[in-house]
């Protein structure tokens, strides 16, 4: 198997408690918490993330923006705001597909080498958890092709059934890119 999808590692887990350099937190446009992931990362970070947050002015959808981790075992969290479900004929697998890569690219941009994933949009957004996970899988491992100094990429998702999907995302690409290597 390819290098850069041994740097890919698929879990269920609490992104809270990654100890990596930086997490990635589905955020809404206003960054100022809410449900979910999101407001678990609040939760935990303390109030020095929401304070720091507040200061960044919002970010659009498939934007992301780096804040410090505060008392997350990461260094940095990496918000990124994806697309809200609504049916799939208005960008929305494109704003997903940005949404990671923006949030790779400011994990670069601050040094970060280790970057856990949480399975953005699939809660409350609602965008289908299978083919999240093929855009997921497929925009990572893209980026990992182009940015070897990246080490390693966690998707910690929630369920089981999440995780399910990503392995086989994940096989399926690799399956194929081995074919054509």
């Amino acid at each position: 198997m390819e290098e850069r999808f041994s740097k890919i590692i698929v879990k269920v887990g609490d992104i809270t408690k990654e100890d990596a350099d930086a997490i990635v937190n589905a955020a809404n446009s206003s960054l100022l918490g809410g449900g979910g992931v999101d407001g678990a990362i609040h939760r935990a970070a303390g109030p020095d993330l929401l304070t720091e947050c507040a200061g960044l002015g919002g970010c659009p959808a498939g934007e992301a923006k780096t804040t410090k981790g505060y008392r997350l075992p990461a260094e940095y969290v990496i918000h990124t705001v994806g697309p809200i479900w609504r049916g799939g004929g208005r960008g929305e697998e494109k704003t997903l597909e940005n949404a990671y890569r923006n949030s790779l690219l400011e994990a670069v941009r601050v040094g970060a080498k280790t970057v856990a994933f949480p399975a953005i949009s699939t809660g409350v957004y609602r965008f289908p958890p299978q083919r999240a996970a093929e855009i997921a899988v497929s925009t990572v491992a893209e980026f990992l092709g182009e940015h070897p100094e990246i080490e390693q990429i966690r998707l910690v998702c929630f369920s089981q059934e999440s995780k399910e999907y990503h392995e086989a995302a994940l096989r399926s690409l690799a399956g194929r890119q081995g074919s054509v290597d």
